[in-house]
């Protein structure tokens, strides 16, 4: 298939429709049909996360308008509530994560920016470390590296200062440690980056080995020794160093990661590795395998898409480049 075929193929995945009543809802919040609560609100975004989580990701967009609707409603009704806030600020990060990964940069920004004000509302340490990641993701593939792995370590700084007495704080903050040191590690910053991997280690040592149930907005972190790992696979990574991701994530297992998207992110991240040091043939099977557990991390991401488009143009004959061009 030719590369503008594969191009064409890829961007009809997007939900064009659905990310135009995203904006207008982000220019005008529409109004909600019937009433509205805090906890008929939590449950829509646990189900929209459930949802990120399977990786279906246009109908995460898809139910965005409606989800920021009720959630605005709900916090108009108890605005002096910080609680709220953290529930609106949860909202915004949903949207800030599907649209960075569907390539909807200017959105992404939007919604994180919101997510960053509402978040401090709210003075929450762990709903400003979302936010502080999801802007961090945005700025990052703006090409503002260095100033994403400021706004995470100043969000790392903030948790730290709570004294991590909860498993939430020590999750949260082992998080954005692991985000930091990629951002630092896109920024060029090799000691930074592996200076926040080992912290970051040392900080899940005591973390539950399995991710429990989202329970609530505020445990968007739910961190587990593996998923360090599989962050320091994308660190060497974003470092360059082939040789070195793929040597971090020999150990990993899918059975190890509980979601479809972590799964896939593992395939994607050895896949890129395979690729980065120049082996097209397990690329495409890593990519094969993560469609098979979450098609819209491969079909529906930006990024994630112009790698194996470029895979299948570069190695054609390659076995499994037909099939995930035909996936694509």
């Amino acid at each position: 298939m030719r590369r503008r075929s594969l191009l064409a193929a890829g961007l009809a995945a997007l939900p064009m429709a659905s990310l135009t009543r995203l904006d207008e809802a982000l220019a005008l919040t529409p109004e909600t049909a019937g009433p509205v609560s805090h906890a008929k609100v939590t449950a829509r975004l646990r189900a929209a996360w459930q949802a990120f989580d399977d990786g279906r990701l246009a109908e995460v967009v898809q139910g965005l308008p409606t989800l920021l609707a009720t959630a605005h409603r709900t916090a108009d009704q108890d605005a002096d509530q910080p609680a709220v806030w953290v529930l609106v600020a949860g909202v915004y990060d949903l949207a800030t994560e599907a649209l960075h990964k569907i390539g909807a940069g200017p959105r992404s920004r939007l919604t994180a920016d919101r997510a960053m004000t509402y978040a401090a509302r709210s003075q929450d340490p762990i709903a400003m470390a979302a936010a502080a990641r999801s802007l961090g993701v945005v700025l990052r593939h703006e090409d503002q590296q260095t100033l994403a792995q400021r706004v995470t370590m100043q969000a790392a700084a903030r948790l730290e200062a709570t004294g991590l007495t909860t498993t939430e704080q020590a999750a949260a903050y082992a998080q954005t440690l692991c985000t930091t040191g990629y951002n630092a590690a896109l920024a060029g910053d090799r000691d930074g980056a592996l200076e926040m991997m080992s912290q970051a280690h040392r900080a899940a040592r005591h973390l539950p080995a399995r991710r429990p149930t989202r329970l609530n907005t505020a445990h968007r972190f739910a961190i587990t020794p593996a998923q360090v790992a599989l962050y320091d696979v994308s660190v060497r990574w974003g470092l360059g160093d082939a040789g070195a991701a793929l040597a971090a994530g020999t150990d990993l297992r899918p059975e190890q990661f509980p979601t479809p998207e972590r799964r896939a992110r593992l395939h994607i991240d050895m896949a890129r590795a395979y690729a980065q040091r120049g082996w097209p043939e397990p690329a495409i099977g890593r990519l094969l395998d993560a469609y098979h557990q979450a098609p819209g991390e491969v079909r529906d991401r930006h990024s994630i898409r112009r790698v194996a488009i470029d895979l299948v143009h570069r190695s054609p004959r390659i076995p499994g480049a037909r099939e995930l061009a035909a996936l694509l």
